[in-house]
């Protein structure tokens, strides 16, 4: 028989947390989150509690955890789409029909009791959190941004009704095995045809104090229309800053200038910190910092955070600046690919951008969705 709880003491919280650590204990492609950050959740002052609610169950079987799942009520995203709707996040579980039944039945009831029609995801409170179930690429290592879970909870979650919203894909990008130049050039000529610049700066602070504001700007009309996006909050944006301030390294920054200064293409990529964190179960241990540390100095692996064009440069090839940066870092370097992490499988403008790379599509994500009743 399978008990649900709605998580509250200390002692459940962490059991909540340590669940998917100890059911991926063994498995090499997994990469936790970090656990301090984790634990920010359960506090009253977190960040995503302005404008939103959220619960947390836990699965239990003769007194043990056997399943997770969270429900975020997203006031903000309703509101901007017009919908009646909570997320799933946070879904682990053991191959166990009826354990997935419970936790999903205890959310829909959740979200019936507060006037929505639909329950989707797995969605975070906002697009900057791990969303997407893996579908295809068991076999990869997540990046330090993804989620990572078992081939089965896909078939778990469709027993329990629900069907296939959007699809993001993910894709490993190597440097073509020639380039015979055209990319730069192209890159040069809209550089001089529109009076664009690089943005410079003397270190990452002055970065931030100089873009940060145009950046987040640029970021909310980009991914407007994408899904399941929220607009940034002012606490949003100081936890994005804070996070840009640890493993920011400015060689793989690109923002692009008009001849007024203004903010109209950015690209960020980080050096990827997964194994570092894998090692240490996601806590910031002394060895883990110094594994991150080395990490980022020199990487092997870049992940793509946020790439961004003003909608006015969206036609006139400004992304190939972007493009052509991220080849010369492939070939002279120490990084031997780039993860895109996800993509839309239907945002053909940055699918495009990695034609003129050697892309391998190697990941899919899945977000479901489930009309719910109110009897429920």
């Amino acid at each position: 028989m399978v008990e649900i709880r709605e998580i509250k003491t200390k002692k459940e919280q962490r059991e909540f947390l340590k669940f998917p650590l100890d059911l991926y204990r063994d498995n090499e492609n997994f990469v936790p989150p970090l656990w301090g950050d984790e634990k920010k959740i359960f506090r009253p002052d977190y960040i995503y509690y302005d404008t939103c609610e959220a619960v947390y169950y836990g699965a239990y079987r003769d007194g043990k955890m056997v399943g997770r799942i969270s429900g975020i009520l997203q006031r903000a995203s309703n509101e901007k789409w017009d919908q009646k709707r909570v997320r799933f996040t946070r879904f682990d579980a053991i191959d166990d029909s009826e354990v997935a039944k419970a936790l999903f039945d205890a959310v829909e009831r959740w979200a019936a009791d507060h006037g929505m029609d639909t329950v989707c995801g797995p969605l975070g409170f906002s697009d900057l959190e791990r969303e997407g179930l893996l579908i295809e690429g068991f076999d990869e290592l997540s990046t330090f941004e993804e989620q990572y879970n078992a081939e089965y909870y896909g078939r778990l979650i469709e027993e329990c009704g629900y069907a296939k919203e959007v699809d993001w894909i993910e894709s490993k990008i190597y440097a073509p095995d020639e380039d015979d130049g055209t990319l730069e050039k192209m890159a040069d000529f809209v550089m001089k045809r529109y009076n664009l610049r690089y943005g410079g700066a003397k270190n990452v602070r002055d970065f931030i104090n100089r873009y940060a504001d145009q950046l987040f700007e640029l970021l909310d009309k980009a991914y407007d229309k994408l899904y399941g996006t929220v607009p940034f909050t002012d606490r949003m944006k100081k936890m994005l800053i804070d996070n840009f301030l640890l493993i920011v390294d400015l060689k793989y920054v690109d923002v692009i200038l008009d001849e007024n200064d203004r903010v109209v293409c950015m690209g960020v990529s980080f050096p990827s910190i997964a194994k570092a964190v894998q090692k240490s179960n996601g806590h910031l241990t002394p060895l883990a910092l110094l594994r991150i540390l080395r990490s980022l100095k020199k990487p092997e692996i870049l992940d793509l955070a946020l790439i961004a064009v003003d909608e006015e440069y969206m036609n006139r090839g400004v992304s190939t600046v972007f493009s052509a940066g991220l080849l010369n870092i492939l070939k002279n370097g120490t990084v031997k690919y780039a993860e895109t992490n996800l993509n839309l499988e239907d945002n053909y403008a940055i699918i495009n951008q990695w034609r003129r790379f050697r892309a391998v599509n190697h990941k899919r994500r899945r977000s479901y969705v489930k009309k719910i009743g109110t009897e429920n």
